[in-house]
């Protein structure tokens, strides 16, 4: 059912924002697999067995994305997925990469509860916070601003920020990109106040 054509990554390293330079560059990754769309060009009610299949697309992405990185899995702060829907597709079918691409960053990343579930197990390990999200339908080389947020708490303003993700010549129009991204830490010159990294509370089993 799941046709890779092509596999995009891109890796970039930022020094400074025209302030002072951080101590490490922060560090932003991200991957794409260009797949054919097994829905394409037709309305199909169940689309569920497509996100199952999905599942070890997600596994291998997050593992190919945190190797070309070159950081170990503690270093990772910040991620976000993304998919592009060709124009033969529809919007519902770039939600099908929701639970494969975001739980197999979460678990990469250490986080230790049930995605058949969506509960937790008592062992909160990491990678708590929802993996934020864009999709779109779009032609070939279509740009998607990802998202990213705190791995472990939404709310922390120093990590808000998105990644422009494009496959060139990707895709067509019976074609998904699917996208995953990381971060290491924050903008490089954040200082607009609120929640820190430090100032998180992880869940503790009791709530």
């Amino acid at each position: 059912m799941i046709e890779i054509r092509r596999v995009f990554t891109q890796v970039e390293d930022i020094f400074h924002e025209f302030g002072p330079a951080p101590d490490q560059p922060l560090r932003r990754g991200a991957i794409g697999a260009v797949l054919t769309n097994p829905y394409a060009g037709r309305y199909e009610p169940d689309i569920l067995p497509a996100m199952e299949a999905l599942e070890p697309v997600g596994v291998d992405m997050a593992h190919k994305l945190l190797a070309a990185m070159e950081v170990g899995a503690e270093h990772i702060q910040g991620y976000g997925k993304g998919a592009v829907v060709g124009e033969a597709g529809e919007l519902e079918h770039g939600a099908l990469w929701h639970v494969p691409g975001g739980y197999a960053m979460r678990e990469l990343l250490g986080w230790k509860g049930d995605r058949r579930a969506d509960t937790q197990t008592g062992q909160h390990g990491n990678a708590l916070a929802i993996v934020p999200s864009a999709k779109k339908v779009g032609a070939p080389g279509t740009a998607l601003d990802v998202p990213l947020i705190h791995i472990n708490a939404a709310y922390v303003r120093s990590h808000f920020d998105a990644m422009e993700v494009r496959v060139p010549g990707a895709p067509r129009a019976d074609e998904l990109v699917v996208i995953l991204a990381m971060s290491t830490g924050p903008r490089v010159h954040a200082r607009v106040g609120g929640l820190t990294a430090a100032g998180i509370s992880k869940w503790d089993g009791q709530r």
